[in-house]
């Protein structure tokens, strides 16, 4: 599937006494780049809760290659498994600003219903606007 890059500069207080990113901070690094993913195909994540769906995470895998640093421009490459049911999954490369890979990652989040707390399926409006996107790319 068609792919969205998120680009992150790595901040002092994201990284350990030796200047290596923490490994907390990369889920907010994908939350960042799965949202932007999202904007760019023209589907607002708060929009979508203003109307009664999340996407709470369900799933979160890494596979950490190289240390991201201080100060480091990081690249989130954005990348979407299938389309969505249920549930949404996406892939993800971590790359500095060398353009070496540095982290691999994906996770799986469920769309529910925030009026019952269920599971739900994925939005109409997200499929055409997925659709859209493409057969345009």
């Amino acid at each position: 599937m068609k792919s969205h890059t998120t680009s992150v500069k790595v901040r002092y207080a994201e990284t350990d006494q030796m200047g290596v990113v923490h490994h907390a901070n990369y889920a907010v690094y994908l939350e960042l780049a799965r949202i932007e993913w999202l904007e760019a195909i023209g589907i607002s994540y708060k929009k979508m809760e203003e109307e009664g769906i999340m996407l709470p995470v369900y799933g979160m895998q890494f596979s950490f290659l190289k240390p991201a640093l201080f100060d480091d421009i990081l690249t989130v490459k954005t990348m979407l498994r299938k389309v969505p049911r249920a549930s949404i999954v996406f892939d993800y490369e971590i790359y500095n600003q060398n353009q070496e890979l540095l982290t691999k990652a994906e996770t799986t989040l469920v769309f529910v219903d925030m009026s019952t707390n269920r599971p739900t399926r994925c939005p109409e409006y997200v499929l055409e606007k997925l659709n859209v996107y493409l057969s345009n790319n």
